[in-house]
């Protein structure tokens, strides 16, 4: 069973936590029928990616056995065959499906297949085509925030909007670099077409803008008007340095992967916890 949990990559379900911020950011969290949904909404996506996720190693197996790390995938390492990974992600499909029906949240569901399609896009080329393989990347992070946004009726201030999109640009960027800087181009074709230049710039830039699009959506007279209280702006040091400690280890020896990038950092997750404990506070102990 391990192995088959290790397949899905079960540590990456930390990522579909942003099908809840939409609903936690809007101050329903306690709201019993959009948490319900946003539960359901947050399960479908954990089926969903992890059969991409299948289908991908599947893909990329014989470049996998050339990483140092890829290696030790269980389709890569042999340790589960082909034949038997095709059939999890039929089931995996299934229990998403399953998922959306209960929440009777049809219509946004297509953002679901949009994730799929984009996914397996990129699985079967488009990873190959420069800054098209960064955009897909980035893609999977918006979708999940819209997708939680819609099944829970909740709209998303437009600067929360472009602080997730030049974060997930910040992500998808380190990714890209600390692969090309740990092995080069030979797991990944398209590592030859990035200078470790353009990387460190673009990273640069898209992590500036993250922290000054969060900082006007803390300040903006919408968003305080909505939760009714002006101490949001309390959160932006500690996102500052949150982002300065994911920096840091992004410039270590870190492999680039935004959740291998947290588990691996102690003092990094207290930060986030941190930073979830007085967003907490500021939006519901009032």
């Amino acid at each position: 069973m391990k192995k088959y949990l290790k397949l899905m990559r079960v540590d990456h379900y930390i990522k579909n936590l942003l099908v809840f911020a939409a609903l936690a950011c809007s101050g329903q969290l306690f709201n019993r029928e959009k948490f319900f949904i946003c539960v359901m909404g947050f399960i479908a996506f954990c089926m969903v990616s992890s059969a991409v996720y299948v289908i991908n190693d599947i893909r990329d197996a014989e470049k996998d056995r050339l990483h140092p790390m890829k290696c030790k995938r269980p389709i890569a390492l042999g340790d589960i065959s082909v034949r038997t990974a095709y059939a999890l992600p039929v089931l995996l499909f299934a229990a998403a499906t399953v998922s959306v029906w209960l929440t009777h949240r049809y219509l946004p569901a297509l953002l679901l297949l949009l994730y799929v399609l984009l996914n397996l896009a990129y699985s079967f080329g488009l990873k190959n085509i420069p800054i098209v393989d960064i955009i897909i990347l980035v893609s999977g992070f918006l979708i999940r925030v819209i997708y939680g946004a819609i099944i829970t009726d909740i709209v998303i201030s437009n600067w929360l909007y472009l602080t997730v999109v030049a974060i997930s640009f910040y992500f998808a960027l380190g990714k890209r670099r600390n692969e090309l800087k740990m092995v080069g181009h030979e797991s990944r074709t398209v590592l030859k077409e990035y200078p470790l230049s353009f990387l460190d710039k673009s990273m640069n830039m898209c992590l500036t803008l993250a922290n000054v699009f969060y900082a006007l959506w803390s300040m903006d007279k919408t968003t305080m008007s909505a939760y009714k209280n002006k101490y949001l702006i309390l959160t932006v040091p500690i996102v500052l340095i949150i982002t300065m400690k994911y920096s840091l280890d992004i410039e270590g020896n870190s492999d680039g992967d935004p959740v291998e990038v947290l588990l691996s950092d102690r003092v990094l997750i207290v930060l986030c916890l941190l930073y979830f404990a007085v967003m907490f506070s500021v939006l519901y102990l009032k």
